[in-house]
């Protein structure tokens, strides 16, 4: 995307700004370059449920405690010392029946819900912790996230990439209306956006798989990165 000024109405704002008292408004062109890198993620992250049901709150509460205990320890083991996990949410709520002929709802038991999140870096145990957890008594998989360790040098990337593009469509303009970029005269960049790749699993099938004794399969996919640099540049006749 660009923008072409050659003349005192048109110039870019800034551009004629920054033109000397008493010289003429400085020519300008202002270009856009945006760049997209797919990179290989390195860290998961893994959502992991256990839901009970039962006629007291408390009895459900009790029973989600106990069933989540044997899961983590699982996992743990699966998982390996450098996972991290850390507990996303927790529900407790009554479970309601309501009546065709309307009326006041009953009340006929409750659900507990607790998940946890697995952040995992090595990407190869990705199946036996979700195998190790189904095994136990996980009944929610509720999202598998890949995302990147080192996220600075991945948007270090895409930021060099974009302001390449874009100084080489403002050479380009200025060169097929025989013209030259004399400086730049501003840079704007959009932060680079990191899109992680979420991929939901079937849990009913990840307990299939786990009972066959058959690991869980996932693929990581790539981790899209865009970015976006604006430039003004100014412009003035080529050299003969």
């Amino acid at each position: 995307m660009a923008l072409l000024a050659l003349t005192a109405s048109a110039a870019a704002p800034l551009a004629a700004q920054q033109a000397p008292p008493g010289t003429p408004p400085l020519s300008s062109i202002r270009v856009t370059g945006d760049a997209r890198i797919n990179a290989k993620p390195d860290r998961v992250q893994i959502d992991i449920g256990v839901q009970t049901q039962a006629q007291l709150s408390q009895e459900a509460a009790a029973a989600n405690a106990r069933q989540l205990d044997a899961v983590l320890a699982a996992v743990r083991k699966a998982a390996g010392p450098a996972a991290e996990l850390r507990t996303l949410s927790y529900s407790l709520s009554p479970n309601y029946q309501y009546h065709p002929g309307g009326g006041e709802p009953t009340i006929t038991g409750y659900t507990a819900l607790n998940v946890v999140e697995v952040q995992l870096d090595d990407l190869a145990r990705i199946g036996d912790v979700i195998d190790a957890a189904t095994h136990t008594g996980a009944n929610r998989i509720q999202g598998i996230q890949f995302t990147l360790r080192d996220q600075d040098a991945v948007r270090a990337q895409a930021l060099r990439e974009a302001a390449q593009r874009a100084r080489a469509e403002a050479e380009v303009l200025a060169g097929a209306l025989n013209l030259k970029v004399l400086r730049v005269l501003s840079v704007e960049e959009s932060s680079p956006r990191i899109m992680p790749l979420r991929s939901h699993l079937n849990v009913a099938r990840a307990v299939s798989a786990s009972a066959a004794e058959a690991p869980t399969p996932v693929e990581s996919g790539t981790v899209e990165v865009n970015a976006e640099v604006g430039l003004t540049v100014e412009v003035g006749p080529a050299a003969h």
